[in-house]
């Protein structure tokens, strides 16, 4: 398969999809030669452990809810929206999708309120599970839509279930290896403003705008910024810490992308075909008249002046 040289990527009218499996390559290639990368000592103690009414954590377990209102109103809108053949297509992922914030939204409240890696994987799994139906509604959007199609959402399901489960069985021997998981987690990340700046072109009615797309990735990048900064923000504030912050940010981001999937799509407006003069005397169509014979407008030319 030859390529487009890089130079006249952007000037094509239609740039190979196949840059976008390439790009993919190149990111599990530079985590292949990067080697094992472990989970940080001390990943478990959260800068804000402070309790409120009895619950531990309270601020890092109840950020969580917004999850869970998200994934079920994306759930319930899903259910409620007609069954046409193109349209279901399309919402697959983003059932997909659903499902999976609502689950992040219980594993991830199960965690915080007693971390432990016993408790992780059940956090990890469906942030996993979301990341990867989230490819697949922008792939089916910009190169093929079958990738919305069920066998592709259980592939990247399986997929991204083996990169959880990699972590899962390696961790307890002391050799824990996040590559895999780090990889299916920034995948879109990579994807997604690549494939817009090759101007891939859209496909379908149903499919998102590229500021839609942008508006997503800038939350969900500020989310990991707040994770990073947990202590640092914690200390800055003081009401709240950045991990909060990251889960707050992280449920915007979700629901940017799932209010603009979800959203009622108008039809086409259809353009009407050049209609023929009707006979004199017939009815007009547009306004329900007579159709009269239009009047040639005179020469704009002035008279001459008589003298």
């Amino acid at each position: 398969m030859r390529f487009p040289a890089p130079a006249a990527l952007r000037a094509t009218r239609r740039p190979h999809p196949a840059w976008l499996f390439f790009a993919a390559a190149l990111l599990a290639l530079g985590l292949t030669l990067h080697g094992p990368i472990a989970q940080w000592a001390g990943y478990h103690a959260f800068a804000d452990a402070r309790s409120w009414l009895g619950l531990p954590n309270a601020l890092n377990v109840l950020s969580n809810l917004p999850f869970a209102l998200i994934g079920a109103w994306g759930l319930w809108v899903h259910a409620r929206a007609p069954r046409t053949a193109s349209a279901q297509t399309h919402r697959n992922a983003w059932w997909c999708f659903s499902a999976a914030l609502t689950c992040t939204a219980f594993g991830s409240a199960l965690y915080h309120w007693a971390p432990g890696n016993a408790l992780l994987v059940g956090d990890r799994l469906p942030i996993a599970w979301a990341c990867a139906a989230l490819l697949c509604a922008f792939l089916s959007e910009r190169v093929d839509e079958r990738w919305a199609g069920v066998p592709a959402l259980a592939a990247a399901f399986a997929a991204s279930s083996a990169a959880v489960a990699w972590w899962w069985f390696s961790e307890p021997h002391g050799r824990g290896d996040l590559r895999p998981y780090l990889y299916v987690q920034f995948l879109p990340m990579l994807i997604v403003p690549f494939a817009i700046w090759l101007r891939l072109p859209i496909l379908g009615a149903h499919a998102l705008r590229n500021g839609t797309w942008w508006a997503g990735l800038a939350l969900y990048g500020g989310a990991k910024l707040m994770e990073f900064a947990d202590q640092t923000v914690f200390e800055a504030l003081g009401f709240t810490s950045g991990h909060t912050l990251k889960h707050l940010l992280a449920a915007a981001a979700a629901l940017v992308l799932l209010r603009a999937a979800l959203r009622p799509k108008a039809l086409p407006e259809r353009r009407a075909a050049p209609s023929q003069a009707a006979p004199l005397g017939g009815r007009s169509a547009a306004t329900g008249g007579p159709n009269l014979p239009e009047r040639r407008a005179a020469p704009s030319q002035a008279a001459p002046r008589a003298m």
